[in-house]
């Protein structure tokens, strides 16, 4: 099986398809390397395409301390991938948790992203909502200890911004519940609380979102009610940045709307490739109501 070893020794299970130019996805909580196949079929006919497992989802290694759980460490783990696979820079795309840690990859070390794509981005990061996130992140993690991913995936399958993706596509929600069911109930409750909990907010990063020059198209789904007004934040924020909100969809939006998220993604990666991709026109910038 394919590895590649984070820079604290914790191995990295990937996949990866195709030749070309490389795009890495980057998985959500709930999700893992399988849930960009889709993508994975559809772009690696012209791109080198790389889905990895973050640590505390098997076959990854599941870490049994704390502090390996850090956001740096999540950040971190997308270098490790492009290191080791000799990737200068890549098309970097995430979902929600894998959003997160792309982003603050970019952020970092903006030469590594051709471009990002933030899909799914900003639950527990709006100032309103970040207590009552980070006290259910640490609930969920008692949950899952107590109880485990065998009899709380049918739970959290069918959270208010995941019964969009049962609704149209049932045998793709299924099939969901079913991965969730093999995923360790150690890493993730690990992952909830040295990761998702306690991450930096998004607006922390205002003054790196000013000067960022790194093409990013921000995708959301128009009932994921948690990422709506942090999406908006970031376009707002970010002269680089574009923002596509996709009709009566959720949170998986790769999942739920495969075909339009792959020809989001597809265009954008067009423009940008071909040097299209331009900053915010400060023209744009409204000084006024009229």
């Amino acid at each position: 099986m394919p590895y590649v070893s984070a820079d604290d020794g914790v191995g990295l299970y990937y996949e990866e398809a195709g030749r070309g130019m490389p795009i890495l996805f980057v998985h959500e909580f709930l999700g893992e390397y399988r849930s960009w196949e889709a993508q994975m079929r559809y772009f690696s006919r012209r791109y080198r395409c790389i889905a990895y497992n973050a640590r505390g989802y098997p076959p990854s290694d599941v870490p049994s301390r704390l502090e390996d759980y850090g956001f740096d460490r999540q950040r971190d783990g997308l270098r490790a991938v492009l290191d080791q696979l000799e990737i200068d820079a890549a098309h970097v795309v995430g979902l929600s948790m894998g959003a997160f840690a792309a982003f603050y990859f970019g952020m970092t070390w903006p030469a590594r992203a051709l471009s990002l794509t933030l899909a799914g981005i900003g639950s527990g990061s709006m100032p309103e909502g970040r207590a009552k996130f980070q006290q259910d992140s640490e609930a969920y993690a008692d949950s899952l200890l107590s109880e485990g991913w065998e009899k709380y995936a049918e739970v959290r399958g069918l959270d208010p911004t995941r019964v969009q993706l049962q609704n149209k596509n049932p045998r793709a929600h299924a099939e969901l519940v079913a991965w969730l069911k093999g995923h360790s109930s150690q890493g993730s409750a690990l992952t909830l609380r040295g990761y998702q909990a306690r991450r930096p907010q998004l607006q922390d990063y205002k003054e790196a979102m000013a000067r960022c020059t790194v093409p990013t198209l921000i995708i959301c789904g128009d009932e994921d009610e948690p990422c709506l007004d942090a999406s908006i934040m970031l376009k707002r924020n970010m002269p680089s940045a574009g923002l596509a909100f996709l009709p009566q969809t959720g949170h998986t939006c790769n999942l739920e709307e495969p075909e339009l998220f792959n020809l989001l993604c597809e265009k954008f990666f067009h423009q940008v490739e071909s040097g299209q991709y331009r900053m915010r026109d400060p023209r744009a910038i409204p000084t006024g109501v009229l």
